[in-house]
């Protein structure tokens, strides 16, 4: 039955793209039928391997973050606590699906950019602001200040990076969040929920959110580093050369037998690391009964097949069918005039909307949000909230492939807006705001939407400055659910208003 629900979750977060996909194919962004069909099959191999990619968390990888934490704060040692967050925070986001598919997107552009090198720091980041948000829920100290130096640091490394490699730090912060990575967030949030004494812990539930949002600020900042590191030795100098596939492979079935045996290997060291680390704690920590033993490993094995799979679809013909059809509504806004730009903006709002609602961690959340309030914050609100934050986002990205502004323009003033926001914000929305941001931008965000900008922006003839979509997918949430929360919070006041006047 689980898997059955996980199917489900899977098929309703991909078939709505694939439904959008094949309705533009067909009409006015004509694809041939060889590619829909590669497509579609790159679809279904995507769904069957998320499906078995999450039965894989929730048998092995989840309760291995679950265990470990419990056994961490048994041995109430905080300094032994935030270091093996770290190294499980750093191993879990390697073995990241939409990390590893991330990667090879940045590598298409930027032939000189290594993509272990660009993951693993990114992992670094994870790990260490997993630290600065565990340490943060220990010491009772406000989310709202850690953001705010957080993003302060951030604006600071970004105006000394370069500036067509910004959009990549931004959106490795929502790509990082993904299927994998969030439940290891979660679980180690509330393993060490349980150090404080409930003296301690904050009365309005805003504990219980927001290290999720702190965590997606550590990519940000450490491959803004990384461009600044590569700038100095000017590799960042070549932009997109000869990325696009050979007409042969674009049109083959066969390309999904070419690529299987890198699709494995590539599954197998992204994995490989996280099993080891399984074991160490296994005879150092945990000494968990053989049935338990027994049965994370084959969550582990249900997860390495998952993600073979997941990525076999990915590459095999999803993603280079987003780009393609990209290049070609963005070849016909460029030459053909005002309403093909407004097909391709609209088209860029639809898929925000579709997508964002289809993200299975966002109906996680939302579910856990209107739980843990008792159902006073409606999953409804949020998922329209959220839908509108997101559409507006690929809107904005649409238009700047069309005009090629600066991706700072939009973030500068949306981060600065967010930021001030949490002045007026109740502190559990302002929470609850900034984790929205990092799982609104899912699996099909960081595969399908972000090849499809790609392919728009450089037949636009942005070239050397097509990234950022993920970037804004995860910053519009924070303004929106922090203008939800401040019309909750009104509406509260004038309620308890009104109910103190009929008593009188």
């Amino acid at each position: 039955m689980n898997f059955l629900n996980k199917l489900k979750e899977t098929v309703l977060s991909v078939v709505p793209v694939m439904a959008i996909v094949l309705v533009l194919g067909l009409t006015v962004a004509p694809l041939q039928p060889l590619v829909l069909v590669r497509f579609m099959l790159g679809g279904v191999l995507l769904i069957l391997g998320l499906t078995a990619f999450l039965m894989g968390v929730d048998i092995g990888i989840q309760p291995i973050g679950e265990r470990v934490g419990a056994a961490l704060v048994g041995k109430k040692n905080l300094a032994l606590l935030l270091i093996v967050s770290f190294f499980i925070g750093f191993l879990v986001t390697v073995a990241e699906p939409d990390i590893q598919v991330f990667g090879d997107q940045i590598h298409s552009v930027f032939k000189s950019v290594n993509k272990s090198h660009l993951v693993y720091m990114i992992a670094f980041g994870v790990g260490l602001f997993i630290m600065l948000g565990l340490l943060k829920t220990v010491l009772s100290f406000p989310i709202k200040i850690v953001l705010l130096i957080s993003y302060i640091l951030v604006f600071i490394l970004a105006f000394l990076t370069p500036e067509n490699f910004r959009g990549v730090a931004f959106d490795s912060g929502g790509a990082t969040t993904g299927p994998m990575t969030v439940p290891f967030i979660l679980a180690l949030g509330v393993g060490v929920s349980k150090v404080r004494s409930g003296s301690k812990k904050a009365n309005d539930g805003s504990d219980d959110f927001g290290l999720t949002g702190i965590t997606s600020v550590g990519p940000i900042v450490a491959v803004l580093l990384y461009g600044i590191i590569l700038n100095s030795s000017g590799a960042l100098t070549d932009s997109m050369h000869g990325t696009e596939q050979g007409l042969d492979e674009q049109n083959s079935f066969g390309v999904f037998l070419r690529i299987l045996p890198h699709v494995f290997k590539e599954a197998a060291v992204s994995m490989i690391p996280l099993v080891a680390l399984f074991l160490i704690f296994q005879v150092l920590l945990l000494k968990l009964p053989p049935k338990q033993f027994a049965r994370i490993s084959v969550g582990l094995v249900w997860a390495y097949l998952g993600l073979s799979i997941f990525l076999l679809g990915v590459n095999g013909g999803f993603m280079s069918t987003g780009r393609e059809l990209g290049v070609i509504l963005g070849t016909k806004a460029n030459t053909l005039g005002l309403g093909w730009k407004v097909l391709l903006v609209v088209t860029g709002l639809i898929l925000g909307a579709v997508v964002v609602c289809a993200e299975p961690a966002v109906w996680v959340l939302t579910e856990q949000v209107e739980s843990l309030s008792g159902g006073t914050i409606k999953r409804k609100f949020m998922l329209v909230f959220l839908s509108v934050g997101a559409a507006i986002a690929i809107g904005l990205t649409m238009l700047r492939a069309l005009w090629g502004f600066n991706l700072m323009k939009i973030l500068v003033p949306g981060y600065a807006l967010a930021l001030l926001l949490m002045i007026l914000c109740p502190r559990l929305f302002t929470a609850i705001a900034f984790d929205s941001g990092g799982v609104a931008s899912g699996p099909i965000t960081s595969t399908f939407v972000l090849s499809f900008t790609i392919g728009a922006s450089q037949a636009c003839g942005v070239t050397n400055d097509s990234f950022g979509v993920i970037a804004l997918v995860a910053m519009t949430p924070l303004i929106a659910i922090q203008v939800l929360g401040i019309i909750f919070s009104r509406k509260r006041k004038a309620n308890k208003i009104d109910t103190a006047e009929v008593q009188k």
